[in-house]
């Protein structure tokens, strides 16, 4: 089941969202910006092989007609890219930028942007694509609204997400990367995972069912949640008046890809219990 179980699914999302992370210990915190960017290059060969798995989710997000304009949430060192051949108008989101700062496909992309909020709302896309990046966002609803009001008619929002909650995924992160770090480093995995992965598979299909009128589902490699390592969504139809009118209540919208860790606003500003943003300057 993929369903979050809440009568009010309104109320769950003022209740649930925006999430807070919790400081990392010292020892975790002198690591953690070589680290992401390890896995994210997919240096080791634990991270390598969970790179190449992630492939799966790069080519089912490049394999829906690639339509332009395109935007990219959270779009990393750019290594999903040279998959849309045939896209011609390009923009990023990515608020970390070493990541890309010596990428080859810097090139190709139009725009740059720190935040989802930073683009200009006359602007609109045809698709709007994230890979594996939901799962990190403190304030999921309002990343999920704004992208609502900024496709055209007939645009879809298509994603893929780690199956977290699922037993399958857990298994693999704990085996692969988990015990790479262990032995590198000493140290628990798990305090990185909860850190980074503040948002569930079905906690991220319920909230693209509140703001999209369809949304369908794929996983690898099992179609069931427990069966599998990623989850592919793609949703179409967004209700943009209900995106609105939550924005418009929403004031304490958490910039930064709402928070992404080691993004560039991650490193100056935390949440409070009430989800406010503080600056730790």
């Amino acid at each position: 089941m993929d369903q979050i179980d809440c009568p009010d699914k309104w109320e769950w999302l003022r209740e649930v969202y925006p999430k807070v992370r919790r400081q990392l210990p010292p020892e975790y915190e002198a690591i953690y910006k070589e680290e992401y960017q390890r896995n994210r290059s997919g240096k080791g060969t634990a991270a390598g092989i969970a790179v190449r798995l992630e492939q799966w989710m790069q080519r089912k997000v490049a394999m829906h007609p690639q339509t332009s304009p395109l935007l990219e949430l959270g779009a990393g060192t750019l290594n999903h890219v040279p998959l849309e051949d045939d896209v011609d108008l390009y923009d990023v989101v990515e608020p970390f930028i070493d990541l890309y700062r010596d990428s080859p496909y810097v090139r190709r992309i139009r725009h740059f942007y720190p935040d989802i909020s930073d683009i200009p709302p006359e602007n609109s896309y045809a698709r709007i694509i994230s890979v594996a990046v939901l799962e990190h966002v403190l304030d999921l609803p309002a990343l999920v609204a704004h992208a609502c009001l900024l496709l055209k008619d007939g645009g879809r929002f298509v994603a893929g997400v780690p199956s977290e909650g699922g037993l399958l995924w857990s298994f693999a992160w704990r085996f692969g990367t988990g015990l790479d770090f262990w032995l590198r480093r000493r140290l628990t995995y798990g305090v990185l995972m909860r850190y980074e992965h503040v948002n569930t598979a079905k906690e991220i299909i319920a909230v693209l069912n509140i703001f999209f009128n369809s949304v369908s589902v794929d996983r690898f490699p099992l179609r069931l949640l427990h069966g599998s390592f990623y989850t592919f969504i793609e949703a179409k139809i967004p209700r943009k008046d209900l995106a609105a009118h939550f924005l418009r209540e929403k004031p304490d919208f958490v910039k930064g890809l709402a928070l992404l860790p080691g993004s560039v606003r991650d490193a100056d500003v935390t949440t409070d219990s009430a989800g406010n943003s503080v600056s730790r300057s």
